[in-house]
């Protein structure tokens, strides 16, 4: 069974293929800011996206019309719950339109995996996008009657860390409660309890530490006053494409900047510093959440590989767990390994529902969960 994955992100496109459990090859394509600003929308790198799958396969000399299934990293839908999820019409259409709510890149990759499995006669899945929904009622609740805090992380990589160091510790992920970091060009730090993300940070909805590509969290009023110098548009980019790094110093690439903060550059030291001081800073509201009964702080991404950035965090969050540090992402391998799964009759695949898994409370006058 030969699978394709594909996995947009915020600064980069990854793909992978797998003969069975296999890996043939993966390969990431850098994209820094400048290059991905020039498209108005997420919606219109799609063919710059799918130009990047095919050269990597052709460099590898291996056949679209080779492989057996497609599947993609997906997000920007209505909310759903975790698991594998077959892509259909109905789905595309959602993340295309944002249904859920944000804008993340990750969405691209269901629409490239549906694109590509339509036109080769082949099936196509996503698994566990960026907004799965479980959070416990009281993270929605905001100061605003009817506006509601939204699930949408790095689910993907971050539950297959917590089941990983779950196994180690001898215990399943549903026995466990654990912080768990991604810190990429995107950054979400999410409480788990018991096999559920109950609450975590929008890091595409301008909510906890800023980033390479994102504004973070600021204070209304600070964005009111920003919308008398930028549009709503500009405003939602910086939230997931040209805010933290690219606003300060025109990259995404945390390379480049902490090569300035290294060289003794006050404006990338300080900032850098500010990015760590943001996660610490999330971490210990996760810490509240879980009542401090925390197994294990795990930090994941690709910027966990400079290593102040886990001093920073093992310096003010030490105190709380063990931390552990799984540098990079697990994401490739769980998505081919859980479609394979179900490819063999060892697992089922949902459909899409069309539903969110939230959709108000009864004082809403809604449907409610």
């Amino acid at each position: 069974m030969r699978i394709l994955v594909i996995n947009p992100g915020s600064t980069s496109t990854k793909i992978s293929v797998y003969d069975d459990e296999a890996e043939l090859f993966t390969q990431s394509v850098f994209h820094d800011a400048p290059q991905l600003l020039q498209y108005p929308t997420t919606n219109d790198q799609l063919p710059m996206r799918r130009a990047v799958v095919e050269d990597l396969l052709r460099a590898h000399g291996i056949p679209m019309d080779s492989i057996d299934v497609f599947v993609g990293r997906g997000g920007c839908a209505y909310s759903q719950k975790a698991g594998v999820m077959r892509i259909d019409q109905r789905l595309v259409d959602d993340t295309r339109d944002d249904k859920g709510g944000s804008d993340h890149p990750a969405k691209l990759g269901v629409m490239l995996a549906w694109q590509l499995a339509e036109e080769y006669g082949r099936a196509a899945f996503t698994l566990d996008p960026t907004n799965v929904d479980e959070y416990d009622d009281v993270a929605r609740i905001t100061g605003i009657k009817g506006v509601y805090r939204r699930a949408q992380s790095h689910v993907l990589n971050q539950k297959g860390i917590a089941r990983i160091h779950a196994a180690k510790l001898g215990r399943s992920y549903e026995e466990c409660s654990f912080i768990v970091c991604h810190i990429d060009g995107g950054i979400t730090v999410a409480a788990h309890r018991n096999g559920r993300m109950v609450d975590g940070s929008e890091g595409a909805g301008g909510e906890g530490a800023f980033t390479p590509t994102r504004l973070g969290s600021i204070p209304v009023l600070e964005t009111v006053r920003c919308l008398s110098k930028c549009s709503v548009g500009e405003l939602e980019a910086m939230c997931s494409r040209s805010g933290g790094f690219v606003s300060h110093f025109g990259t995404s690439s945390a390379d480049k900047v902490h090569e300035l903060a290294s060289q003794g550059d006050g404006h990338a030291r300080l900032v850098w510093q500010a990015m760590c001081y943001q996660i610490a800073k999330s971490i210990g509201s996760m810490a509240c959440v879980l009542c401090g009964k925390v197994d294990a702080i795990l930090l994941t991404g690709g910027l966990v590989r400079f290593q102040d950035i886990v001093d920073y965090i093992e310096a003010h969050c030490a105190w709380i767990a063990p931390i552990c540090v799984y540098p990079g992402e697990i994401e490739q391998e769980v998505l081919a390994g859980e479609v394979l799964r179900v490819m063999r009759g060892e697992a089922e695949a949902r459909d899409y529902t069309g539903q969110p898994v939230f959709s108000g409370f009864s004082w809403d006058g809604q449907a409610g969960k």
